[in-house]
């Protein structure tokens, strides 16, 4: 009976700036390397542009310029997290991705109402794994008012 209270959801961790974040595996298509972007006249600046991948041109955009936070000059370590979302790929630029981990469902919390610089909005809650706080993103909210504009790209 208590099982679904316990229930374990594999999340994709990745890092932005200090700060670890998770996305669930099953919304994830694959994480690359970053690649050559080609870059879209009158888009958002944190839309990069596009890119070819395996002949399907997907939409990229940088989280840490969609969060606010500083560029990132570190180019080796940088991934693009292809999430598929409503029938759409969607590619995140990432610090790095870290691993893939089960957290229980009963230890993420509601999102607090500052969470470093990120907009509360863009976060569905925060997890805490031992010393670790892993921030759940809402990917709802990152890409709901750009849906428009990612669909023009």
């Amino acid at each position: 009976m208590g099982e679904y209270l316990s229930e374990d959801v594999k999340f994709i961790v990745f890092q932005l700036q200090d700060e670890e974040y998770g996305i669930p595996v099953h919304q994830v298509r694959s994480i690359e390397k970053v690649q050559y972007i080609t870059r879209v006249p009158r888009t958002a600046p944190y839309i990069k542009g596009v890119i070819n991948l395996r002949g399907v041109v997907t939409p990229i955009v940088d989280l840490r310029s969609r969060f606010g936070l500083e560029e990132q000059v570190n180019l080796d370590s940088l991934r693009i997290i292809i999430v598929s979302k409503d029938e759409m790929d969607v590619g995140f630029i990432v610090d790095a991705a870290n691993d893939v981990i089960d957290i229980p469902l009963n230890i993420i919390e509601p999102a607090p109402e500052v969470v470093g610089a990120v907009q509360v909005d863009f976060i569905k809650g925060v997890a805490k794994l031992d010393k670790r706080l892993i921030v759940m993103i809402d990917l709802e909210e990152v890409l709901k008012v750009e849906k428009d504009r990612l669909l023009t790209v």
